[in-house]
């Protein structure tokens, strides 16, 4: 039997595999599944994000952007008005909740190394959405450009933004962080329904610690000015499905590639956009400690002062090293 055939019916039995799998046949993973974590059965390393702090152990030296992004939690999704609403595939989701504060937001983060340079995928089923609010609140019948009317619900546009975003580091101390936010609203709460990229990198402690920049509480971790931010693709209408406790899952699929430092592509759900000419900013000066590193994290922000929700079904992370 030749390599190739042999490799051809590698390659079958893997897929015949995976599509046999009811955890997995909803993804389309690469050659190499480093991990696949499906929520019913905990957080999976999935964790809260935290600022650096000195060898003293002092909380108090984290940067006060970072020191309240609150950690993820395992979450049935239940609502005042149904109770439980369960996930795409089981009990458990991953839940990403800010503060009620506008700029708030919170983090989760999954810390891998690389044992290989090439494409990296990203898949998850997500839904998003702003906290259900009850009473007289004139924020029940309008909020920024969307009034009830029996369809639209103005708490779509007290939904700020999701990011999901990679750490990388490698060959020497290069580091770079590939990052795709999707931004409902902008800082006015007007929908934009726009994908984003960061044009700088995102600030470090050490470069706080240096004196190169300052950021206060709930200032926009990724990127604080929003000139920084330029929109990619065309504008997508995602499913908020009319009322606040209402879940729908989103397929997100996203490719990096880590020999080329370079974006390659993000699909949600029937839309693939093409982010190979989407730059990738790398910083100026070089970082120990974090050869290989390969970071994953969620990011969900709110413009208003209603606590915005992130919620991820599961997550399955492939290569093809």
């Amino acid at each position: 039997m030749s390599v190739d055939t042999e490799s051809d019916l590698t390659g079958q039995l893997r897929r015949a595999l995976v599509a046999a799998d009811p955890r997995l046949s909803k993804f389309n993973p690469l050659g190499r599944i480093l991990a696949h974590d499906d929520f019913d059965s905990g957080t999976h390393g999935w964790c809260e994000l935290l600022g650096n702090y000195d060898g003293n152990g002092n909380l108090d030296t984290v940067d006060d952007h970072m020191r309240d992004f609150r950690p993820p939690q395992l979450s049935a999704c239940n609502f005042f008005d149904i109770g439980t609403h369960g996930t795409l595939g089981g009990t458990y989701a991953l839940k990403l909740a800010t503060r009620p504060y506008p700029g708030h937001t919170a983090v989760a983060i999954r810390r891998l190394t690389m044992s290989g340079r090439g494409r990296v995928q990203l898949e998850t089923y997500f839904a998003f959405k702003a906290e259900a609010t009850l009473g007289a609140d004139p924020a029940n019948d309008s909020f920024g450009d969307v009034v009830w009317d029996g369809n639209l619900h103005p708490s779509e546009a007290q939904f700020g933004a999701l990011t999901v975003a990679t750490d990388l580091c490698g060959d020497g101390g290069v580091r770079y962080h590939t990052v795709a936010r999707y931004q409902n609203t902008d800082l006015d709460h007007r929908l934009t329904r726009r994908w984003m990229y960061p044009v700088v990198p995102e600030p470090t402690p050490r470069e706080h610690l240096e004196g190169k920049i300052k950021l206060g509480y709930a200032a926009d971790f990724t990127a604080p000015n929003p000139e920084d931010w330029h929109p990619f693709g065309e504008p997508q209408e995602l499913c908020y499905n009319e009322v606040p406790t209402k879940i729908n899952w989103h397929y997100l699929r996203w490719v990096v590639d880590t020999a080329a430092r370079k974006n390659v592509e993000l699909q949600i759900n029937d839309r693939v956009m093409d982010m190979s000419d989407v730059p990738v900013p790398i910083y100026e000066d070089r970082y120990e400690s974090l050869e290989n590193l390969l970071n994953f994290y969620f990011s969900v922000r709110t413009h208003s002062s209603v606590r915005n929700f992130l919620y991820l079904d599961s997550v399955l992370i492939s290569v093809d090293w």
